[in-house]
């Protein structure tokens, strides 16, 4: 009865993350036909590093959709490397591949370059090097390397400096956390502004190394939802239901995993009540943080998925993949 479910067939096949890739493609290319002169506007009103770089160097709307396109096919990689290295689903999987694709996909929006795909790149390499640090003898390098993509992406996107709280949680939780691997996630972390801070220096812009502090200060009004549209309350809402079903599926079947595969899923679980958080919080950093939020909540429900086998999970699969057409279409219809 397993193998005649569509769930187990889609989530194990081999051939879902090719076909998910053609169809993502697909849609790729008709939102850029679609929207040849979409663009995207900032209203945190930070001038940030990666602002000043787009405003020197401008790119053609074309260019803006391959070059994301790039960075997620780069993070659809590091998600499969992250569950083959630490089996988080407890085997070798790539739906967690395909569901980010999926849903970087239905927000056409996202198929432009912006702060946030850097951003998330940084810090899912940066999550691969946290677990790595887990009841290491020696996680003083671990921990440099895991803040130091910290600080690089906190370069472009100054407010995922804040994740640093979170990791040291984390790092404690791993057992990896003593005063020597701590000294060294600060040196980590601080190592990409000393070079930000030689580059300013070296060229007179030392007033753009300032600018990095005073963006991570920059707030807009908590819990100001009005600023969201109506796409991004669907998007929200729908990452909050796979979120809470993957987290419900995590503590009352926690015990068919390992205790080290229990504490990653926990860490995720924080990390993703977090981020729904912070966008409730500042609104205006919607667009920085929704692909990070997509990355902690693919990983959840990939492991949800792949680990469940019953009639209702089978039915809620279903309806997840009709919510995503249906969410697709809808943000389409919002763009004409």
């Amino acid at each position: 009865m397993r193998n005649k479910r569509l769930q187990n067939q889609v989530t194990t096949g081999r051939w879902t993350l090719p076909a998910v890739i053609i169809v993502c493609t697909l849609c790729w290319l008709l939102s850029y036909f679609l929207f040849p002169h979409l663009r995207l506007t900032s209203d945190n009103g930070a001038n940030t590093l990666f602002e000043q770089f787009t405003l020197a160097f401008p790119m053609p709307v074309w260019a803006e959709h391959v070059t994301s396109y790039l960075i997620y096919a780069i993070i659809g990689y590091f998600l499969i490397e992250l569950n083959n290295r630490f089996a988080i689903i407890r085997m070798r999987a790539s739906v967690q591949t395909a569901i980010y694709f999926l849903f970087v996909t239905v927000c056409p929006r996202m198929h432009l370059l912006y702060a946030g795909d850097i951003a998330s790149l940084a810090f899912l390499i940066s999550l691969y090097f946290l677990f790595s640090s887990y009841q290491q003898s020696h996680p003083s390098g671990a921990l440099f390397h895991s803040f130091f993509f910290i600080g690089t992406g906190s370069l472009f996107f100054p407010q995922l400096t804040f994740l640093s709280v979170l990791w040291m949680i984390g790092a404690y939780r791993f057992q990896s956390l003593n005063l020597r691997s701590f000294c060294a996630a600060l040196i980590g972390w601080t190592l990409p502004y000393w070079f930000l801070l030689g580059y300013t220096f070296l060229y007179g812009q030392i007033e753009l190394f300032y600018q990095a502090f005073h963006s991570l200060a920059a707030f807009g009004k908590a819990f100001d939802l009005n600023s969201l549209h109506s796409w991004e309350f669907a998007i929200l809402g729908y990452l909050f239901v796979l979120f809470a079903a993957s987290t419900g599926h995590c503590i009352t079947a926690g015990f068919e995993d390992k205790i080290r595969t229990r504490a990653y899923l926990q860490f995720l679980i924080d990390l993703t009540g977090f981020l729904f958080l912070a966008i409730a919080l500042q609104p205006n950093y919607y667009d920085e943080l929704l692909p990070i939020l997509m990355i902690s909540t693919s990983i959840l429900t990939g492991h949800f998925f792949v680990l469940t086998n019953s009639k209702a999970s089978n039915i809620f699969f279903i309806v997840s993949i009709v919510g995503l057409i249906l969410l697709f279409t809808y943000n389409i219809w919002t763009l004409l």
